[in-house]
């Protein structure tokens, strides 16, 4: 099951390598202003999907779909049990550019297929 959110491109972080297989992930964070406070969600795109985010710059409006993740990780059986939980993208639409100009909708851009990883997280 996907979801949308839709807000302003914060940061856009540079894409990180983790592990012997190459797990890529690159943050991308959405700020919302809901007239009380801001709000900052971050959302990971996954292995190819890093490249897509180059076509994203700060401050454009984008609307982004994207799917829960939740994990469970213990390093053994004698530690504490830790849960995570990801928004991972599926695809993106850009509503508006950061430069204040009309509409500049790009179309849906897919995004990478979900990765599992076995190993430790990168954490």
């Amino acid at each position: 099951m996907s979801n949308a959110v839709t807000g302003t491109v914060h940061v856009i972080e540079e894409t990180k390598t983790y592990g012997q297989k190459g797990f890529r992930k690159r943050l991308v964070v959405l700020e919302q202003d809901n007239g009380r406070f801001i709000n900052y969600i971050p959302v990971e795109f996954i292995q190819d999907a890093c490249d897509s985010v180059d076509e994203l710059n700060t401050g454009d409006e984008v609307e982004v779909t994207y799917r829960l993740s939740g994990r469970k990780w213990q390093r053994d059986a004698n530690s504490e049990v830790k849960y995570f939980l990801s928004a991972e993208a599926v695809s993106f639409n850009v509503v508006s550019t950061g430069s204040g100009s009309a509409s500049a909708d790009t179309g849906e851009v897919p995004v990478g297929e979900t990765f599992v990883s076995d190993e430790e997280p990168p954490f």
